[in-house]
């Protein structure tokens, strides 16, 4: 990506190994995010270029003199941000704070959307999938790198419970898949607050009990409407605006929670309205490699399908039209295969 709307597909150097605990990974699934569409939106030009993406599958062909959890032949899935697995914060469960992690496509290291990577940290990062490459389930696997992880996360740090009320703020593919995390903790009512027809359809599907396509003070007072006006237990919020996160705290009854994954618009927060609520307000980027094993089981045995998200699969030559029809709302997620 150069630049916001600039995006190439390019020859580059291939993908090697440098460190003793990286592995070299030949793509074959990969997938464009609701997050890469900030810089899509609004990245300054860049002669030098950002190599993107951070959610694939592909099989190990190398690794380091020091890995030993992964070996050449393996079909492995990685998480958006690799780890060592060992620091403080790993051993915690908090993936995504690692001493010595990082973020694909910077320092040196390869964006997924590419015909390979380099992985660093391989051992802590990448999980061995028990499938073939083939598999009909790649597109849910898939969404063990990110989408479905993150859903999870907004769901686990709102404190979805059984029986109680839950609402999902945003009809992406984060919140679509935490429609599918609220589900499968046991809420017993989700409200999905979505405006497109086709996506919310999709959430129903997923486990979405109701739908409130209204914004702004309209979505907070149809919510209590189907609350007895006393908001839900827990919020997922999925989107990232202000308005987003106002809406999530407006809807949060006295003493709920709120899961925050959507990236930020900025930097600050309305934290005054969870003050007077008692609310507690929580979330950030998704430690997703201390899911993988806990959702894992459920995507193999057809438990759940958060592999829907994808409507559109193509090559890597259709990436920037992609990231356009993403952009304009007429695909929900792109699937690349290669």
């Amino acid at each position: 990506m150069y630049g916001a709307g600039e995006v190439q597909v390019e020859d580059v150097p291939d993908a090697h190994r440098i460190e003793p605990t990286d592995a070299l990974v030949r793509v074959a699934y990969a997938a464009i995010c609701g997050s890469d569409l900030w810089p899509y939106k609004s990245m300054p030009h860049d002669d030098t270029g950002r190599r993107m993406g951070h959610e694939f599958i592909g099989v190990v062909e190398a690794v380091g003199d020091e890995v030993r959890t992964v070996k050449a032949g393996d079909l492995v899935v990685s998480p958006f941000l690799w780890s060592d697995g060992t620091c403080v914060f790993c051993r915690a469960g908090l993936h995504s704070a690692c001493l010595h992690g990082g973020r694909y496509g910077w320092d040196d290291v390869d964006g997924g959307q590419g015909e390979a990577v380099r992985v660093p940290q391989a051992d802590g990062t990448l999980v061995v999938l028990p499938v073939e490459q083939d598999d009909a389930l790649m597109p849910s696997l898939l969404t063990l790198s990110d989408v479905m992880g993150t859903g999870h996360h907004a769901a686990v740090v709102a404190q979805v419970s059984p029986g109680e009320t839950t609402a999902v703020v945003g009809d992406g593919a984060v919140g679509l898949c935490g429609v599918i995390a609220a589900t499968r903790l046991g809420a017993e009512q989700i409200i999905l607050l979505g405006s497109n027809p086709e996506r919310t359809a999709l959430g129903r599907k997923f486990g979405a009990t109701d739908v409130v396509a209204e914004r702004g003070d309209a979505a907070v007072e149809r919510v209590r409407e189907l609350t007895d006006g006393l908001g839900v237990h827990s919020v997922l919020e999925c989107v990232g605006l202000e308005q987003a996160v106002v809406t999530a705290l407006e809807i949060a009854r006295p003493g709920g929670a709120v899961g925050r994954v959507g990236i930020p618009e900025n930097e600050t927060a309305p934290t005054g309205i969870a003050f007077w609520k008692n609310v507690t307000l929580g979330g950030g980027p998704a430690p997703v490699r201390a899911y993988i094993e806990e959702l894992l089981p459920d995507v193999l045995e057809g438990q759940i399908e958060p592999g829907l998200v994808f409507d559109r699969t193509g090559p890597l030559d259709e990436v920037p039209d992609g990231y356009r029809a993403m952009n304009d709302r007429e695909t929900i997620k792109f699937l690349i295969e290669l």
